[in-house]
């Protein structure tokens, strides 16, 4: 008899009802869904011969939560709905979004089976993976997925992930010399001093796009900003030494300023700092088929769980550009840069699993909420396949993840996919009421970066 297994400090946070995270992955597929064929890959995935999906969340005398393994029926975690969401077939992407904001505040996962679930909506074409933080991160939780997945050009393979295959935190890789050693002082010191500020009385100044205590019960909204990947590579080449994730927090300070000018254009000043929160995986992430074979070991002690830490992610407003909106990216490139010198991931992780395991969870996940509810959004971005893939033989035309609501008024989520990446934003309706304006913002902003990158390059 296998005996029951105590849940991670990090898998107790999140089952606090402060901190309660549902991970919602919605896919969309070219073909109907064939709901046997959905239920035999589910049945032969290494999903299930991994222990936290097969396991039943249950808490002893003292209300300790532990994972006991049972038995999984598959028709307990399928939810078929063959009734469109909406009549109107022009607003198609516009229904499913409605589902997901429904979903992020007023559907949580039943503790009587495994905290997973899949929701297929027939009409649509498409799927809705819901799955407990508990249960493991968006890295560990993707890699999970991608493994029932194969390419479209080669069915025999598995999908490619860009920069896998070493380990994917800076915080592995560093190289140290001396100069090194004092800027991760000093850099440690600024951010980690900001981080336990932030959990007790520091907090931005509040705006148009502001959250606080209370506001993850308030109904939702959610719109899709779509990128082309080749449009952030242009602007990354025209930033020198920027990446991707340096673009991105670029569009997000661009975009927010453009649209705190629409909503409230008069009451900011230049340069007001919005802070974001973000997620840095902190393990080495192997690729797919070496977790794959990982996964199907029996003996395997692969950890899915979570292993990351919280960053936070300072952007700007700006009332006036200037003409050059490569700025954005030029300051959040710096400000990144310094971040990945600090050790404030690594601190933020080891401190969290001191305090839960010394004080609780009860006082871990208070920290945790003061210093969302002192923020001003959410914000992560998880690398997709490279090619076109497709899963139970039907191609995937998108995939789009976002999570339950948080005391932000805005979380964003970027998942790219196939030279795309798709971000959805899901806001409190009655904080932020046209999250399409926002998402459109984001769009122009990139489109801007790019016509100004090409325009630079033609002059040079």
């Amino acid at each position: 008899m296998e005996r029951d297994e105590p849940l991670t400090p990090a898998g107790r946070l999140f089952l606090r009802p402060e901190m309660n995270q549902v991970i919602n992955c919605v896919i969309g597929v070219k073909n109907p869904i064939d709901v046997d064929a959905v239920k035999s890959e589910i049945n032969n995935s290494v999903m299930l011969k991994h222990p936290r999906f097969t396991s039943l969340l249950i808490r002893d005398s003292n209300g300790r939560e532990h994972w006991r393994r049972i038995s999984v029926n598959v028709d307990h975690h399928l939810i078929i709905r063959h009734e469109p969401l909406s009549n109107d077939v022009v607003e198609e992407e516009a229904a499913i979004n409605d589902y997901l904001a429904d979903l992020a505040v007023s559907s949580p996962l039943s503790e009587e089976k495994p905290l997973w679930e899949i929701h297929l909506l027939m009409a649509h074409k498409s799927a809705v993976f819901r799955v407990h933080h508990a249960l493991g991160d968006g890295i560990s939780l993707m890699s999970t997925f991608l493994t029932c997945c194969r390419r479209v050009d080669d069915p025999t393979q598995l999908p490619s992930i860009g920069g896998v295959g070493g380990s994917s935190s800076p915080w592995l890789r560093r190289r140290w010399n001396f100069w090194k050693i004092v800027q991760v002082f000093w850099y440690s010191l600024i951010f980690i001093s900001e981080f336990i500020l932030r959990s007790l009385w520091l907090k931005d100044r509040r705006t148009a796009v502001s959250g606080g205590a209370g506001v993850e019960l308030w109904p939702r909204k959610m719109a899709t900003a779509k990128f082309r990947l080749d449009d952030m590579k242009m602007v990354k080449r025209a930033v020198p030494e920027s990446t991707i994730n340096d673009v991105l927090f670029g569009v997000i300070s661009c975009g927010l300023s453009r649209y705190l000018n629409i909503r409230s254009p008069k009451d900011l000043k230049e340069g007001v700092q919005l802070t974001g929160v973000a997620m840095a995986n902190l393990r080495p992430q192997p690729g797919l088929q070496e977790f794959s074979k990982l996964l199907n070991s029996s003996n395997s002690k692969i950890r899915l769980g979570n292993q990351f830490g919280m960053l936070l992610l300072p952007v700007n407003y700006y009332d006036k550009e200037g003409g050059d909106v490569l700025q954005f990216v030029k300051r959040s490139k710096s400000m990144i840069d310094k971040k990945k010198q600090s050790l404030e991931a690594p601190f933020s992780y080891k401190i969290g699993n001191f305090v839960m395991s010394s004080f609780g969870p009860k006082l871990a996940s208070l920290l945790n909420y003061r210093i969302i509810c002192n923020t001003t959004f959410t914000i992560s971005n998880i690398v997709g396949p490279l090619e076109e893939i497709m899963v139970v033989g039907n191609p995937i035309t998108y995939m789009r993840v976002n999570s339950t609501s948080l005391p932000h008024a805005l979380t964003m989520h970027m998942v790219s996919y196939a030279g795309r990446a798709d971000m959805q934003i899901l806001v409190a309706k009655d904080i932020i009421p046209d999250p399409q304006v926002l998402a459109k913002c984001f769009e122009d902003a990139l489109t801007d970066m790019k016509e100004l990158a090409i325009s630079n390059s033609k002059i040079s």
